[in-house]
């Protein structure tokens, strides 16, 4: 197989070479792995290799899945027994799992080889991927600037043709900010889709969610068949799927009736070239038929208040658990100051205070709900500015206090639909004037991937992305 037969199949085309005997999984996988070790020294967006894990699986024999022979990263997230994984943390940089997760083995089950992790920041905390463990993962558009996160590491893998898809999850748009900073299809999933288990019934009080980021809409809807269902441990389950979701991808959307803004829904003005490209699509959605509308929802409550509070209290438990096992305090030797400062704010925090923040969680879902009764999809920028540069989101600072702004000019929008547990997308349909990726984000109602499977087909078939290749591509 060549390079460029290779990087031409989205997952579902190569695993469908190898069942048509065109090429063999060992041969998949040693392509990516050439890949990898091509473009990764200027990426660093796959931090632990296990080539001879997924050499054994093949050998072992290979579930019959939709992707059996195709070659796969987990995020450095993600238990895989017998593997490394590092939480993106100094003091697990050695930590092998000795289990193996819901989501994971579901992955196995759909015969995909999974040959290393990609790089996430630290416990998965900030929108760009630089943990001090493993340093910054580098935007393959221009690497000066951030690949976004939390699924940094997957997305510029994908984004730089290493493979066509990769693991991702999001707790408040780690799937969607990394999919527009890279130029690649990223859908966060209804809550409760996928499986969150063994150790946790629900990520970050029910914000969190697993799926893919990948350069093809059809991937991720053939994943989201592979690997959706609850487990016996699931706290609740997903509205079921009507049909396959791989039945969406192709499918008439309809006349959809779509609301949108170019605006932060603080109010505060967006970058001028990434709310001129939210205007342009809207345009485009009318030419394809849709009702259009300048409308977006009024918030009863931050976002970002309720994320902090939830995430500090998540936070606050993973770092005494730690304490716990190691018989000591930890200390910025073990984790990041952002880290740290973190898990103090949740000692400072009260039961009442998380509760507080979970009722505003749901105070803005039931907003949310109301809004989504007069449209069938909204439209907003999944980042309200270009990818950051790196260096400008710093963890190890002492002086934490100049994120907060940041995040809140960066990625004001993506949090609200991990609280109302809603199905988010991000697609690449616009790229700046100095050529980095702007992702479009499409939100529908609770249970409704339906809709915007069908839509992203429609945009994929309408806008193409999957042949533009960035600069660091292999």
């Amino acid at each position: 197989m060549s390079i460029k037969e290779y990087a031409d199949h989205d997952g579902v085309g190569l695993a469908d070479l190898v069942r048509r005997k065109q090429v063999s999984a060992l041969e998949l996988l040693e392509e990516a792995i050439a890949r990898t070790e091509q473009v990764n020294p200027k990426l660093n967006a796959v931090v632990v290799r296990h080539d001879g894990y997924a050499r054994k699986q093949i050998e072992a024999g290979l579930p019959d899945g939709p992707f059996t022979g195709v070659p796969f990263l987990l995020k450095d997230l993600d238990l895989l027994a017998g593997t490394r994984t590092t939480f993106g943390a100094s003091l697990f940089k050695d930590n092998v799992a000795d289990h193996t997760g819901t989501l994971a083995q579901r992955f196995l089950d759909a015969g995909l080889t999974i040959f290393g992790k990609s790089a996430s920041p630290e416990f998965g905390l900030m929108p760009t991927t630089e943990s001090r463990l493993h340093g910054p993962t580098r935007n393959p558009w221009n690497p000066a600037h951030s690949s976004g996160g939390s699924s940094g590491g997957a997305a510029a893998a994908v984004a730089a043709r290493i493979l066509p898809v990769a693991h991702a999850s999001d707790g408040g748009g780690s799937i969607r900010i990394p999919a527009s900073a890279c130029g690649v299809f990223g859908l966060k999933p209804t809550r409760a889709r996928n499986p969150s288990g063994p150790d946790r019934g629900e990520g970050w009080g029910g914000l969190s969610c697993g799926h893919v980021v990948s350069i093809s809409v059809r991937d991720s809807a053939a994943m989201l068949d592979a690997i959706h269902g609850p487990e016996p441990s699931s706290p609740y389950v997903a509205p079921k799927p009507e049909r396959p979701f791989a039945q969406e991808v192709g499918r008439d959307p309809g006349r959809l009736r779509i609301a949108f803004t170019d605006k932060s829904p603080y109010g505060d003005p967006i970058d001028v070239e990434v709310a001129a490209a939210v205007r342009d699509v809207a345009n485009m959605l009318v030419g394809l038929g849709h009702d259009v509308e300048e409308r977006a929802p009024a918030l009863p409550a931050d976002p970002a208040a309720v994320i902090a509070t939830i995430v500090a209290c998540n936070t606050g438990l993973t770092v005494q658990l730690a304490e716990q096992a190691l018989g000591r305090a930890v200390t910025d030797r073990d984790f990041e100051i952002l880290t740290l400062a973190s898990a103090a704010n949740a000692r400072q925090a009260s039961g009442i205070d998380y509760l507080a923040a979970q009722l505003a969680a749901f105070q803005i879902s039931r907003s949310l709900a109301g809004f989504f009764e007069g449209c069938d999809v909204f439209l907003s920028p999944t980042l309200c500015t270009p990818p950051v540069r790196l260096g400008e989101i710093d963890t190890m600072t002492n002086d934490l206090s100049g994120i907060g702004p940041i995040l809140r000019r960066y990625m004001p929008g993506t949090s609200m639909f991990n609280m109302s547990g809603q199905p988010a997308m991000s697609v690449p349909l616009a790229w700046s004037g100095s050529g980095l990726p702007i992702g479009m984000m499409f939100a529908a109602r609770f249970g409704d991937e339906a809709t915007l499977l069908r839509l992203a087909a429609q945009l994929e078939q309408e806008r193409p992305w999957k042949a533009r290749r960035p600069p660091i591509s292999a």
